[in-house]
């Protein structure tokens, strides 16, 4: 097991990651100094597999666990399911020194830790994620929130948790297509700030996809350490830390412009990657062989490279025009500078869409 540590301060904390460790949740909160009752919010799939292993070690510990299971499904990730969970806490009479432990994937990671935040002012909150992409990603760094009508992650709070516990081990139940996704969040690490990683990527690969649980370990924790030094420098993302949504302008409009049914995220970070670091090339911030090697590496991973021809580019603006990450009618775009290397530049919503929306402009 790997334990890496994000200093944030006095609320610093640790992340465990490891095969097996999901039997070590209840030392985790013990040695967390974390007491008093726990609501474990998942889902129905979830709880299935991995509800009972987690009761088990809690109560092991001396916690009683309270499970609050919400639907699934990004289509979920709503206030509504937030109040459901806010009115399980009222009922089952949770208190300050309580917590709520998220197990699952982004979904249940964004939607539990949105509800901790605002119960009482602020609960403990645990995250175990479950997906590849919760464990390199959402559940780091403190982000929580759901989605409205017009935008992804539009309402929502920076709430960081106690601890984080990455099991790799459950990663082998996951269906292709869900760890697939979860590579699109460990390939942009690699773009945006380590060029030795990529490198890494590009030539384990194949084994990755195999779930060799000592790689799992290796390539997650390295994801990890890079989130947690971005999130060190800008943990409310008033700078730096926006290097992380490299992908996620066009991803996040392409989830709202198809009504989150037909792209995992991941799968809509990825199209976005791809098409940043054409426009990132096409606009001289890096060479065509960066670009070549992004697009390259996302596709092998089997990821989606291209906005489907039936997505206008005005359903585009139209997400990208609300999104977080505009201000003064300009989007601050990540784009690639090179492996290991990104830049922001301002671009209209107009300028993005006309780019990705364009079916015959080569790197």
């Amino acid at each position: 097991m790997q334990t890496l540590t994000v200093n944030l301060d006095r609320r610093s904390y640790p992340i465990h990651i490891g095969d097996g460790v999901l039997s070590m949740t209840g030392k985790f909160l013990r040695d967390a100094r974390i007491q008093g009752k726990v609501a474990v919010v998942t889902n129905p799939t979830v709880a299935q597999l991995y509800l009972d292993s987690v009761h088990e070690s809690l109560q092991q510990c001396g916690f009683a666990a309270t499970p609050i299971v919400i639907p699934e499904g990004e289509e979920h990730k709503t206030l509504m399911t937030v109040s459901k969970i806010l009115d399980a806490l009222v009922s089952h009479r949770f208190e300050r020194q309580d917590s709520v432990l998220a197990l699952g994937g982004g979904v249940v990671g964004d939607l539990a830790g949105f509800a901790a935040a605002i119960y009482l002012r602020g609960i403990a909150l645990v995250q175990i994620p479950t997906t590849l992409l919760a464990q390199v990603d959402s559940s780091v760094g403190g982000k929580t929130g759901v989605n409205n009508g017009d935008g992804k992650n539009l309402i929502g709070a920076f709430y960081q948790p106690r601890l984080v516990a990455i099991d790799v081990g459950v990663l082998a139940s996951l269906p292709r297509r869900e760890l697939v996704a979860g590579l699109a969040e460990v390939i942009k690490y690699g773009i945006i700030e380590d060029g030795e990683f990529f490198d890494v990527l590009e030539q384990k690969l194949g084994s990755l996809l195999t779930l060799n649980r000592q790689l799992l370990t290796q390539v997650i924790a390295r994801c990890c350490a890079i989130k947690a030094r971005v999130v060190e420098k800008d943990e409310r993302e008033n700078d730096y830390r926006a290097v992380l949504n490299f992908g996620h302008t066009v991803g996040h409009a392409l989830e709202a412009a198809t009504k989150y049914e037909r792209f995992l995220h991941g799968e809509a970070v990825a199209i976005g990657m791809a098409n940043a670091a054409k426009i990132s090339a096409q606009r001289g911030f890096c060479d065509s062989t960066a670009a070549r090697r992004v697009i390259t590496l996302i596709s092998k991973a089997g990821l989606p490279i291209a906005v489907p021809a039936e997505v206008s580019a005005q359903s585009l603006i139209d997400s990208m025009e609300v999104d977080k990450k505009s201000a003064g009618g300009k989007i601050r775009y990540v784009m690639c500078a090179g492996i290991g290397r990104a830049r922001f530049h301002p671009l209209t919503a107009e300028e993005i869409a006309a780019a990705v929306c364009a079916r015959t402009q080569p790197v």
